[in-house]
């Protein structure tokens, strides 16, 4: 569903030091700030539902025209199982925008949240307002146009975050834009005590065990659900380990799913299958 990395998030990530011959040379005049340049932001619809691409065939997102508010994607619906074990968060963080699917249902599900999405593409931005029906701002809602990496390394974040969700992929992506340690630990440190991360991989790519192991490094614990469509894998990373009661578990599955139609008892299975 989403392929190779290569983007202007991953560059906070590999920034080399100066060789020898830059140390002795004069100072130069710093460069001229330059824009990003992002992958063309196109449409695709089939059966009544809207798709997202970056200039490529991979899809980076999806809406069903009669159910706007709805989660389409399996993946993206794992993304938010971060609700069995937070009934009730008061900040829910979403960085990589997508189709705003995420940042809709939150929006919708928990109408006591603050919901915040950090995206760098404006056009994303615009392009959800015009077409996924994203909401526009107001005192709960706010959409950021900023680098992800950025946002999640001010220290303003630390401990404020009950559910964050990481979706950062860009045209040929097929593992997260960020993956460093510093960057999960930075994640980490945002979240509030009780707080859970969710997070889409891509299981058929070398990326997914180097993202495994930085998540592994900066939390307590981190649990995979089960891969789905053409390879997505959502991780659950918990700052505080838990030892999961599974008969309370899949109660409050059943609650999700009474409520919103979301298959959460199938992410307790998954979640089991880690014990």
């Amino acid at each position: 569903m989403l392929i190779k990395r290569k983007s202007i998030e991953a560059q906070a990530n590999t920034k080399a030091g100066p060789g020898p011959d830059q140390e002795k040379s004069k100072p130069k005049a710093p460069a001229p700030v330059r824009k990003p340049k992002f992958a063309p932001v196109t449409l695709s619809e089939l059966d009544g539902v809207r798709y997202l691409h970056f200039g490529t065939e991979w899809v980076q997102g999806a809406m069903r025209l009669r159910k706007p508010d709805a989660i389409e994607l399996e993946y993206a619906q794992q993304m938010m199982s971060w609700m069995l074990f937070n009934d009730k968060p008061n900040t829910i963080v979403q960085l990589g925008l997508g189709t705003a699917a995420l940042t809709k249902f939150s929006y919708r599900q928990f109408p006591d949240a603050r919901i915040t999405a950090v995206e760098l593409n404006p056009s994303v931005v615009a392009i959800c307002h015009s077409m996924f029906k994203l909401p526009p701002q107001d005192h709960r809602l706010n959409v950021l146009e900023m680098d992800a990496n950025d946002y999640i390394h001010d220290p303003k974040r630390a401990g404020c975050i009950d559910a964050l969700q990481v979706d950062l992929y860009d045209a040929t992506a097929r593992g997260p834009v960020l993956d460093t340690p510093e960057f999960y630990a930075a994640c980490r440190d945002s979240l509030s005590e009780q707080g859970v991360m969710t997070v889409n991989l891509f299981g058929d790519h070398p990326s997914y065990a180097k993202n495994l192991k930085a998540m592994r490094f900066a939390f307590d614990q981190v649990i995979s659900l089960p891969e789905v469509h053409d390879g997505n894998v959502v991780a659950l990373a918990f700052k505080n380990a838990i030892t999961p009661d599974f008969p309370a578990l899949y109660e409050r599955a059943a609650a999700i799913t009474a409520a919103t139609k979301l298959p959460a008892k199938s992410w307790v299975n998954g979640i089991k299958s880690n014990f």
